[in-house]
């Protein structure tokens, strides 16, 4: 190129420089991206996330959940206005009991670097062979099926209600957790819920339709009998 040359190269002659000098395209990169991982390890992975939510007399209390990403079902681990390292520790021994015999199918916990998740919650599952990933700085996307739960629950139930206080909000939250695992019905589901059997479902003749209300009426859950 002349000296002081300020004009624009086009892709192709770029290419023809490169070929030229016997330098080959870059290679595909192997690695997978975070999409990728997610989906084809999906079975394998938790998400867990905290979010917050403040009471009619300005407490703020601290919910902490997880969800199995393959099957979309939450676990509300615990309720507190004071989430020390002891608490978020027992939480991760809690979530191993929750698991039960699954745990071994569990590869994967991806989390964000909140410093509310102390060290011992890590070495619980690290102990267990559980692989904690952390998602990178400000990329709340990166936790998406955790975010979009905390969302959903905000949408659905806690922006609708008031919360006095722990025992109501533990309360409600196991409620809706039960709700939205046994019959809330998921799009990336086929739209059924976490805890329906994966056989097809049967479907009854016409016939009369039940209204279950929960929460207060809040939720209607409908079901057709005969």
């Amino acid at each position: 190129m002349p000296a002081g040359y300020k004009g624009r190269i086009g892709a192709s002659t770029v290419w023809t420089i490169l070929h030229r000098a016997g330098v080959e395209p870059a290679p595909n990169r192997s690695a997978l991206t975070w999409r990728q991982l997610l989906r084809a390890q999906a079975e394998s992975v938790l998400a867990i996330d905290f979010f917050t939510v403040d009471t009619v007399f300005l407490q703020r209390l601290y919910v902490l959940f997880v969800l199995e990403v393959a099957s979309r079902r939450v676990h509300v681990l615990g309720v507190t206005p004071h989430p020390a390292a002891e608490w978020v520790t027992q939480q991760a021994r809690n979530l191993l009991m929750v698991l039960e015999d699954r745990v071994g199918q569990i590869r994967f916990l991806i989390r964000d670097r909140d410093a509310k998740f102390a060290a011992g919650f890590d070495a619980v599952l690290v102990a267990d062979g559980i692989k904690v990933l952390r998602t990178p700085v400000r990329a709340p996307r990166a936790n998406a099926y955790a975010e979009r739960w905390v969302g959903t629950v905000r949408r659905e139930l806690l922006d609708r209600m008031l919360i006095f206080g722990c025992q109501q909000l533990r309360s409600v939250l196991a409620e809706y957790a039960d709700h939205y695992n046994s019959h809330r019905p998921h799009r990336a589901l086929g739209q059924a819920p976490p805890f329906e059997s994966a056989e097809p479902a049967v479907v009854p003749p016409a016939g009369r339709v039940a209204r279950r209300d929960r929460l207060g009426g809040l939720i209607h859950e409908y079901a057709q009998v005969a």
